[in-house]
């Protein structure tokens, strides 16, 4: 794993969320998406060479908003940065990690990504995340 991608905040409204973190990151939004796979409409800021990404669920029943009617807003998972995300997933499932897809998807911000079972992580939902090859 080359570093911290970036940080996935749950929360429940983009747009009450977003000038929030302006002022608390000093720094404005650089970018928007609705990752429809998912059911989320992301925004994005930059610190650094790390990324800060609010998540809003667009269906009710989807993953953020379980999330959030669970255990509220705030901190949802932690990306990590890998150069040959196939290979990053045989090694952690070889190592006895659980998977939640069996192959990368389409994510956020031009990124194939996977996830790790939080129950193999302390409880953290860790997210795997490389540049797609256009």
């Amino acid at each position: 794993m080359l570093k911290v991608e970036h940080i996935g905040i749950a929360v429940n409204n983009l747009a009450q969320s977003m000038p929030l973190f302006e002022k608390l990151l000093n720094t404005p939004c650089y970018k928007t998406e609705a990752v429809e796979s998912e059911k989320v409409t992301t925004a994005f800021f930059r610190q650094g060479d790390t990324k800060i990404e609010l998540l809003e669920s667009t269906d009710p029943q989807g993953v953020i908003a379980r999330f959030i009617e669970k255990k509220g807003e705030g901190i949802h998972h932690i990306a990590f940065e890998v150069t040959d995300i196939e290979a990053e997933m045989k090694r952690l499932q070889a190592e006895g990690f659980t998977l939640l897809n069996d192959t990368p998807k389409p994510g956020a911000d031009n990124k194939l990504v996977c996830f790790l079972h939080p129950k193999g992580t302390n409880g953290v939902l860790v997210e795997l995340c490389m540049e797609r090859k256009e």
